[in-house]
């Protein structure tokens, strides 16, 4: 059995569609930074290569070892969405809109990626960690944190995005196995 806490990082204080987006985060809450550091288990910590995910990981690390940031951590690729607002992208691309949220599996956004595409990359990244290191605390995203309650509830994506991850939760989940998980917490916020 191996943990995986999933820590989605700090606010960005942007609007719309932030997916592969370079945007810096909002550290002020050092509070927050120490509660995470007081709760989270002395076990090895990685990010995505975003700067939102690095910052927020540095920020509570303390003496936890700290591994090289990982490209297929990153959020979803939003493509010619990104920094674009819902409404926005709804007004334009209606149809496509619709189906990216209601029916996500192959619908993606142009010169993006959909949620197929992004659950594989991320999933096989967090496998390949966790095969490697056992427990684990990858700070990420939303879509990272959504694909894998995914996973472990098996449920689908659609019911996935019901759920609320706020800036600086951590979803904790077990692998029992390469195929069975169990959820053990969401969208905790210390």
């Amino acid at each position: 059995m191996s943990k995986l806490f999933l820590v989605r990082h700090g606010p960005t204080n942007r609007k719309g569609l932030i997916g592969w987006t370079d945007v810096p985060v909002d550290l002020a809450d050092t509070d927050m930074h120490q509660r995470l550091d007081a709760r989270l288990p002395d076990i090895p910590v990685i990010s995505s290569t975003l700067i939102r995910a690095v910052g927020t990981a540095d920020a509570f690390l303390g003496e936890r070892p700290r591994l090289p940031h990982h490209k297929d951590l990153r959020e979803f690729h939003f493509g010619d969405w990104e920094e674009k607002s819902a409404t926005d992208v709804s007004e334009t691309a209606p149809e496509l809109a619709k189906n990216y949220w209601s029916n996500p599996g192959h619908h993606a956004p142009p010169g993006g990626e959909s949620w197929d595409q992004g659950a594989a990359r991320m999933t096989k990244a967090i496998d390949d960690l966790m095969e490697a290191h056992g427990d684990i605390i990858v700070v990420a995203h939303m879509g990272v944190v959504l694909t894998q309650i995914a996973r472990a509830a098996r449920i689908a994506p659609v019911k996935a995005l019901a759920f609320k991850i706020d800036n600086y939760s951590v979803t904790t989940l077990e692998r029992l196995d390469h195929a069975y998980w169990r959820v053990l917490g969401i969208n905790h916020v210390y």
